[in-house]
């Protein structure tokens, strides 16, 4: 009966082991996945930039914007 109480408590200890690691490794996808994110609107971000300095090229050719820019 005295071993009862420490093997219930190891048993506990094991669950919140695995499901610290489980937890963690979860964690890990979720950074793997978060920079391939960042790193796809970075990306959005530099086509957006070429096209404004496209557009705004064009615009000066056909004299469309504001002298005052």
């Amino acid at each position: 009966m005295a071993d009862e109480p420490d093997n219930i408590v190891l048993a506990l200890l094991r669950k919140i082991d695995q499901r610290t690691e489980r937890m963690a490794d979860d964690l890990q996808d979720v950074k793997v996945r978060v920079t391939a994110m960042e790193e796809g609107l970075a990306g959005v971000n530099r086509r957006l930039d070429r096209l404004e300095i496209r557009v705004d090229r064009i615009e000066r050719r056909l004299e469309l914007t504001d002298v005052s820019h």
